[in-house]
């Protein structure tokens, strides 16, 4: 399966977008692992994993999904995780 690769741009600091990124993955359940700048994170969705790393440049945050259900697709993904970041 290939990666998902996506950009969000986000107004604020990295440092306040690492905060809401990691308390939407841990209110999931999920891991999330690293800082303001890069790192990793993976979380349970309906009994399957998703795993991927993010690491952000300027203004944009820049994810790689490594491992997702092949029934979600990459867009699903960016757009839960662009409302969460807003």
């Amino acid at each position: 399966m290939a990666d998902c690769n996506f950009s969000i741009p986000f107004s604020g600091s990295a440092e306040e977008v690492y905060q809401k990124a990691k308390a939407a993955v841990e209110k999931q359940g999920g891991n999330f692992s690293g800082d303001h700048q890069q790192g990793s994170f993976d979380v349970a969705l309906m009994g399957n994993r998703i795993a991927g790393e993010y690491m952000v440049a300027g203004q944009d945050l820049q994810v790689t999904i490594h491992e997702k259900p092949f029934f979600v697709p990459c867009n699903a993904i960016e757009s839960f995780l662009s409302k969460q970041l807003a």
